[in-house]
């Protein structure tokens, strides 16, 4: 892969999980990465990961990883990320919009229907996993426009059309698709895109922790195969042809010739339309 002449991306959500992954795989591609998250450092959460060593760990894949303390929750420290991109670099080529928040750490909540869980459920889902993609997508957007340049990729999955468990959940995915296409329509005159990535079961952290739920994780893929997609993506000149398209990492993977740490790659599968 060519590699980037000073490209700059934020990836939201970035201490552990898919987050991680994708910064760790753009810092293959050796891009600078600013990672955010609520965590700072290791044993500040009781979940595993941070931005500090998310952000090593993507100066050691080769790229320049500068960690950036974020709730996303909040429209003012989003604000600032951006704003300290724009002061730093003056440039940035691309958002990935991954960051969420889940009651548990395996993911939503699949052990009840949707009348039996507290609204904090839906509440918690949307306030980081939509509205927080739709405030970071409007000020990347304030430096992409005059640029005429960029891309942001929102983390979605196939629940935004097929139900997988969590009515919260799948709507949350349907939103993320939706807020896709819509931004897409607006941005491609000015040489933005915008798409979404659908990754299957990674061996994230909570994934992991969880033998119960994933017996066999021998068909799971690495969190880093997913930024190695994401990097291919940012790298292809004609992305702007996808813009406001959902792409299953199957698709991509076969598209550029994208495989996982042990070779593998994922079979292309067939869409399922609801």
């Amino acid at each position: 892969m060519v590699q980037p002449e000073g490209k700059v991306a934020i990836v939201t959500g970035a201490s552990r999980g898919i987050g991680r992954g994708i910064a760790i795989g753009l810092g293959e591609a050796g891009w600078t990465v600013y990672v955010t998250s609520r965590t700072a450092r290791d044993g500040d959460s009781d979940r595993p990961g941070s931005v500090a060593t998310t952000a090593g760990e993507v100066t050691k894949a080769g790229g320049r990883g500068l960690a950036v303390l974020c709730d996303h929750r909040i429209d003012t420290e989003t604000e600032a990320v951006f704003r300290r991109v724009g002061e730093e670099q003056g440039r940035l080529d691309l958002l990935v919009n991954n960051a969420t928040s889940y009651s548990t750490d395996a993911g939503p909540k699949e052990d009840a229907p949707f009348w039996a869980l507290p609204l904090d459920e839906w509440d918690q889902m949307h306030a980081v996993g939509l509205r927080s993609h739709f405030v970071a997508s409007i000020f990347a957007a304030r430096i992409m426009v005059p640029q005429r340049s960029g891309l942001i990729v929102n983390v979605s999955s196939a629940g935004a059309i097929q139900y997988t468990g969590n009515v919260s959940y799948n709507v949350v995915k349907a939103a993320v698709d939706m807020l896709t296409l819509s931004t897409a329509h607006e941005l491609r005159e000015h040489g933005v895109a915008v798409v979404s990535l659908w990754p299957r079961l990674t061996r994230t952290e909570g994934v992991r922790a969880h033998p119960e739920l994933y017996p066999d994780l021998s068909k799971a893929w690495s969190p880093e195969f997913n930024g190695r997609a994401v990097a291919a993506l940012a790298a292809d000149p004609r992305v702007i042809e996808k813009t406001g398209q959902a792409l299953e990492i199957g698709d991509v993977a076969a598209e550029y010739g994208i495989t996982d740490f042990d070779g593998r790659r994922p079979p292309v599968r067939p869409r399922r339309s609801s």
